[in-house]
């Protein structure tokens, strides 16, 4: 039987979720990440998703629309891409920050094996979501084996440290992220599935390569993950795969030197290490190693 559910009429049913407030990914979470760069979303990668959260029959996949400016016809559409992939429990978790903060509200996504954030702005997500009860039984899911997946600003959540698409400096909405400065790109706390890399999105299409690089030297500690539309990178334990049509830009920094700013606030580096990679190849977050499409692990 399909299932399409609001949280605002869950959220009155009495749930006892026990949540720790320190919630924490240990280093090998079991589940995995599927992260869309955003554009069009091929039947090939949308089923991969449903393999990884169990299958047609056996999946249970909640949809967050919260980005959307529409969430309730954003999960409608969702919903009805997964019911045409033929996977018989979708349901829809549209929260508001006091719903998220609710405890009981949590107890929605119990025995989800998968859930998928829609595009739009990342920034609607984390205001409602981030260190509340929900976000923190997301944590848990993944922990324990279900499958996150994004596309556009469900890709840009997925990290800790999350581009939220704003500028500080510059204010020319037409000619955007024109340099490589410190301070100008605007980040905030994100979800946390990826805690040591920044995810970007529309990276090749849209030109991002610019403010990625930016926050990468502010944060030479992590490694950005620029992935272009129609091109998907799924992650498992520490390592992703990189599949679609589109390519996947990896900036690493660190192991640069000389990272610095000048007097105009533009930002320098030595050695920072660049990977483009296509579909078939994978990359080791921990280690920061390519495998080429082909090469056995």
């Amino acid at each position: 039987m399909n299932i399409f559910l609001s949280l605002r009429l869950l959220c009155v049913v009495p749930l006892a979720v026990a949540l720790s407030a320190d919630t924490a990914l240990s280093q090998h979470p079991l589940g995995s990440l599927f992260i869309i760069g955003g554009g069009h979303r091929t039947t090939e990668m949308m089923r991969r998703f449903v393999d990884l959260a169990g299958g047609p029959d056996s999946a249970r996949i909640a949809v967050i629309p919260n980005a959307s400016g529409d969430g309730d016809t954003s999960c409608t559409d969702m919903a009805e891409e997964f019911r045409a992939l033929g996977v018989k429990t979708v349901f829809c978790c549209l929260l508001t920050h006091e719903e998220a903060s609710d405890p009981r509200s949590a107890g929605m996504l119990d025995g989800a094996t998968g859930v998928y954030f829609t595009g739009g702005d990342q920034v609607r997500v984390t205001k409602a979501l981030v260190g509340t009860p929900v976000h923190r039984k997301l944590l848990e899911l993944y922990q324990h084996g279900a499958v996150m997946g994004g596309t556009s600003a469900g890709a840009a959540l997925m990290s800790k440290v999350m581009i939220t698409g704003d500028e500080k400096l510059n204010r020319d909405t037409v000619n955007a992220f024109v340099s490589i400065r410190r301070d100008n790109v605007v980040t905030v706390e994100g979800m946390g599935f990826l805690t040591n890399v920044i995810i970007d999105q529309h990276f090749v299409k849209r030109k991002r390569h610019n403010r990625l690089i930016s926050v990468v030297l502010e944060h030479p500690e992590l490694v950005g993950v620029g992935i272009d539309e129609s091109t998907a990178i799924i992650v498992r334990s520490g390592v992703f795969d990189v599949m679609g049509s589109g390519s996947v830009v990896v900036y690493d920094a660190t192991h640069a030197t000389a990272i610095r700013t000048d007097a105009r606030g533009n930002l320098s580096a030595h050695g920072l290490t660049m990977h483009v990679l296509e579909a078939g190849d994978s990359y080791d977050m921990n280690a920061h190693t390519v495998r080429p499409a082909g090469e056995s692990r």
